[in-house]
């Protein structure tokens, strides 16, 4: 596949995962974990295959901002999970996301550790 296709894959997912993720702390109601759950496993697996195979095509390694946006998807993809499970820390958790989110805008685009 081409890089365009898997960076398609991964920026579109990463929306979405951050869109789910949302509607996770807006209105964690039980009656729709199960579907909230199964979205961002799957949007949370598409943005690291579509990351990974970026990775793969352009040759990177694994510099440190590579290092820095899988530590934010780790943390971005538990968010979700964690708005069900502690709803009363949810405005922590809500400007953790955010804080998570900036972080790998900015990983992309000033790439720290490359000097």
């Amino acid at each position: 596949m081409s890089p365009t296709l898997y960076s398609l894959v991964h920026v579109a997912s990463a929306f979405l995962l951050v869109g789910v993720t949302f509607k996770a702390f807006a209105s964690p109601d039980a009656s729709q974990k199960r579907q909230v759950m199964m979205l961002a496993g799957i949007f949370s697996l598409l943005m690291l295959v579509g990351g990974f195979g970026l990775i793969a095509k352009l040759n990177y390694g694994f510099p440190l901002w590579i290092v820095i946006k899988v530590l934010c998807w780790l943390g971005l993809s538990a968010m979700a999970g964690l708005a069900y499970r502690m709803p009363d820390k949810r405005p922590a958790l809500v400007m953790t996301t955010r804080v998570l989110v900036i972080l790998a805008v900015y990983c992309v685009y000033y790439r720290p550790g490359l000097d």
